[in-house]
């Protein structure tokens, strides 16, 4: 094979340059592939396909986009070795190239033809596997034969440039996240049965390749629908199936160990032995499989009452088999783990795809797949309402799987049904037994349980037995339901512990159920987790539409903190999608808590260069660091003199309240400011002591020890300001007269926590590693070098329960349980205090020789005394 490395190797010298003169080990049939940031003579980035023994590679100088309408220019450049895919460093000056370079994007392509002959003809297709890049591509060679032209081919992954730009949106290094793993080798065997072997191929095509290797989790929570109140605008992007009415189950499968889970994690294997039975004579793959377990009527439809009746029945009843879940079908739509790898950060339609196949594998009596149907989603809701179905479920096409309930997933219902808390009963009228009607209850936002109505309807004489018996065993004294409600008179109270599926006609304006109809009791659910089912509507949803009081005043009571008010300008994208799982707190609300202490937090913001961290897959996901941005289209937020950091595309800096909103809409959940201003940027004017406690420190410990750096910068003759952190510590910041430079500053805050580990060995310590602070506090002072950032007070922290930054005045803290006490969603009981605590921070900046004298500090040479 001929050389095609001559000429990478010519322009470089490899006794001075890191990168690779050759090596690396060709993929076969599976083809890597990587995107290179550069940032050379100007920004651009490199793509490179692993094709013939190298890396064919081209230069683009803005970037890859999804819209099919750009045509982005790429310039071919000499061949790379394959080695180079790990590449990611500085290229010295004076070397070709110079500059840093980071690994953007990597994975692995599919070609859409013969790649040696369409590359040779000008014209290669492909599929892309990627951390950032998915989908189909296609490069065009012009006729000068350097010049290309990279396009997104129209799929479903295209996206509008006005809506996403990957560039500006993902913009830093994937070389953190685990490397994918491949299947069985060529020739080889996989493990797990005939399914496996036959998916090692598919799973090549279809890129599963990219997922994350991972060990199968022993539980996992399942994904939850939205209920909305009408079809999306845009079907296009969503894939629709039939609304089971049944009982969730996911199916853990590792090899002979089969396990059932409902949805809140109880294990139901003991109690669903066929469909086990059935799961194993299928040898499916290890993995997770989500899915709906059903009974049909003998009109084929799904029954709920029949469900509940075959868990209810004694064994050995009915069909003489010992088991009357033997009726049961169990509707497999997902798979979130499968084969050794983590396919949750997938597209639903790859995961369904690969779904498809493995179950093609099996008997399909008692396990099936769920198909999606290739209609509109109106025609689709009419047909199940008339065929008597619950209704259906609608999910975006290139979701990823995420644990609890969002907006990807969305559910439409033929008519009002959801689950109740039963928190008593009333007695039977004249020749009904059992019990008259359930009272029923469903809790509001402060975890009350609010009296909604009854229903008597639904039942026959067997239910009403087997519900008295139910009911008589959870008899309480006092009424569960909140006080100031009219209830039955004449009641009989129950612990709320059961759970019963009611369909209703409508709410009253009083917030009550309207002819109520018994379905049947839910054992899969936890009563405290029922509220009563508001419908959303979707970010991508501008049909008209006019709220009932009822439904607006629901919405309201669920917002994570009141509404700031927003610029009639301000678009944000995707606002109801939630962005933190254990607040429950959406994209909109925190943009909305931005706009509601904008102003507070200005005043530690302004004037002073800027950091991000973004989160586009939201609290839990991959997390970016954006410190430059070349982005002009933020407004409100302003781009630096490119002499502050010349090596670097501009820093940024929020300029007022939009600038906020502006970053909160672009994916920013903290903010992190630097120690001096850009227009003094030389010399920074504050010093910040984070106390970040090691394993086993507790929290009256890291009290302590801020009380005591306290005491010792009093007596050095400063005053420290102090405020949580939003994490595990404490912030202690000095405001300082802006007269020495960055190194003199970090090596002074150095000095003074090496002083304090000294005299204090037993609370502090000077390395910051976790081995060195196991019961012990390292005071960070790097925060304290040019260019380091510290989170900005109010400013929120991308935790679960999104916890947030406060100042506090040293009188409080002894009332504080924690870095993270206030969060997004309890800062209104701070509002009122706001900045209140640092009240003249501003005048209370203190010059640092006579400190640096009493410490025996020197600055260096060249620093002139203050």
């Amino acid at each position: 094979m001929t050389d095609t490395l001559t000429s990478y190797r010519a322009k470089r010298d490899f006794s001075v340059t890191p990168e690779p003169a050759e090596g690396g080990e060709e993929g076969g049939a599976v083809r890597a592939f990587v995107i290179q940031k550069h940032w050379a003579g100007r920004l651009h980035y490199d793509l490179r396909l692993e094709l013939d023994g190298a890396m064919k590679s081209w230069a683009v100088p803005k970037g890859p986009s999804f819209d099919p309408r750009d045509k982005r220019m790429a310039v071919q450049v000499e061949d790379h070795p394959i080695a180079y895919n790990r590449f990611e460093g500085q290229i010295p000056a004076g070397q070709y190239g110079a500059g840093k370079v980071i690994i953007w994007d990597k994975g692995y392509w599919r070609p859409l033809g013969e790649p040696s002959r369409d590359y040779a003809d000008g014209e290669l297709k492909f599929e892309l596997y990627g951390h950032k890049l998915r989908g189909r591509w296609v490069l065009v060679r012009m006729k000068d034969g350097k010049a290309w032209l990279l396009i997104k081919e129209k799929d479903a992954l295209a996206r509008p440039a006005s809506e996403f730009s990957v560039v500006d949106e993902m913009p830093d290094s994937v070389s953190g996240l685990a490397a994918p793993e491949c299947a069985a080798p060529a020739g080889g065997k996989a493990a797990g049965g005939p399914a496996t072997a036959t998916l090692a191929v598919a799973r090549a095509d279809d890129g599963a390749r990219t997922a994350v290797r991972a060990a199968l989790p022993a539980t996992l929570s399942p994904q939850l629908a939205t209920l909305v109140e009408q079809p999306p605008a845009t079907a296009q992007d969503w894939l629709f199936e039939i609304k089971f009415d049944g009982y969730r189950l996911l199916a853990r499968v590792d090899g002979g160990d089969i396990r059932l889970f409902t949805r809140n994690g109880n294990d139901w294997t003991g109690r669903l032995e066929t469909l086990r039975a059935a799961l194993a004579a299928m040898r499916l793959p290890p993995g997770w499989y989500d899915g709906e377990i059903v009974v049909h009527n003998a009109e084929g439809r799904p029954d709920f009452g029949l469900l509940q009746r075959a868990f209810e029945a004694p064994a050995g009843d009915g069909d003489g088999d010992g088991d009357e879940t033997g009726d049961i079908v169990y509707f497999v739509f997902d798979m979130p783990y499968f084969d050794g790898a983590d396919l949750r950060q997938l597209p639903l339609w790859q995961r369904r795809r690969m779904l498809r196949e493995v179950l093609a594998h099996g008997p399909a009596a008692r396990v099936r797949f769920s198909e999606e149907f290739d209609a509109a989603p109106g025609e689709m809701m009419a047909a199940a309402c008339r065929m008597g179905l619950e209704g259906i479920i609608g999910k975006r096409r290139d979701a990823a799987y995420v644990s609890g309930r969002t907006r990807d997933w969305i559910k439409l219902k033929c008519g009002r049904r959801q689950e109740f808390v039963v928190g008593g009963y009333t007695d039977p009228q004249g020749s009904r037994s059992g019990f008259g009607a359930l009272l029923l209850g469903a809790y509001d936002g402060d975890g009350r349980l609010r009296y909604v109505g009854k229903v008597g309807s639904g039942f026959d004489a067997e239910l009403l037995d087997s519900v008295k018996r139910r009911l008589l065993a959870l008899a309480a004294a006092d009424c569960p339901f909140a006080p100031g409600q009219q209830i039955e008179r004449r009641a009989h109270w129950v612990r709320p512990e059961l759970v019963a599926e009611v369909s209703f006609a409508a709410w009253t304006s009083a917030g009550a159920l309207r002819h109520a109809v018994f379905q049947g009791l839910r054992a899969d659910l936890p009563a405290a987790g029922v509220v009563r089912e508001v419908p959303a509507r979707l970010a991508d949803d501008k049909r008209p539409h006019k709220d009932s009081k009822e439904d607006v005043m629901q919405r309201t009571s669920s917002m994570p903190v009141a509404a700031g008010k927003l610029p009639a300008t301000l678009k944000v994208s995707n606002p109801e999608r939630v962005i933190d799982q254990a607040s429950g707190t959406s994209k909109i609300g925190l943009v909305r808590y931005y706009a509601l202490v904008g102003e507070l937090m200005l005043a530690h913001l302004k004037g002073r260069p800027l950091s991000l961290v973004r989160a586009p897959s939201g609290v839990g996901g991959e997390l970016f660091f954006q410190k430059h941005a070349d982005n002009q289209r933020l407004v409100g937020v302003r781009q630096l003199d490119r002499r502050l950091d010349p090596e670097h595309p501009p820093m940024l800096a929020v300029a007022d309240v939009a600038g906020l909103l502006a970053a909160a809409q672009w994916n920013a959940v903290e903010f992190h400011t630097q120690n001096a201003y850009a227009t003094s940027y030389d010399k920074p004017n504050r010093i910040v002591f984070d106390l970040d406690p090691g394993k086993g420190v507790t929290w009256p410990q890291v009290r302590e020890a801020a009380l005591l750096t306290r005491a010792f910068l009093q007596e050095l003759g400063l005053e420290p300001w102090l405020k949580t952190s939003g994490g595990k510590g404490l912030h202690l910041v000095l405001p300082i007269r802006p007269h020495y430079d960055w190194d003199t500053v970090k090596a002074f805050s150095q000095a003074v926590v090496a002083h304090m580990a000294a005299t204090i060995p037993q609370r502090f310590v000077l390395k910051s590693g976790p081995s060195n602070r196991v019961g012990k506090i390292y005071i960070d002072y790097l925060r304290n070098g040019r260019g380091s950032t510290t989170v900005c007070a109010w400013s929120a922290r991308a935790r679960p329960g999104l916890p947030i930054s406060v100042p506090l005045d040293w009188d409080e803290l002894a009332r504080v349980d924690g870095g993270d006490h206030w969060t997004v969603a309890t800062v209104h009981q701070r509002l009122d205090v706001g900045n209140a605590p640092w009240d003249g921070y501003a005048k209370g900046a203190r010059g640092l020789a006579q400190a640096m004298r009493r410490l025996g500090f020197t600055p260096p040479a060249g620093q002139d005394a203050e």
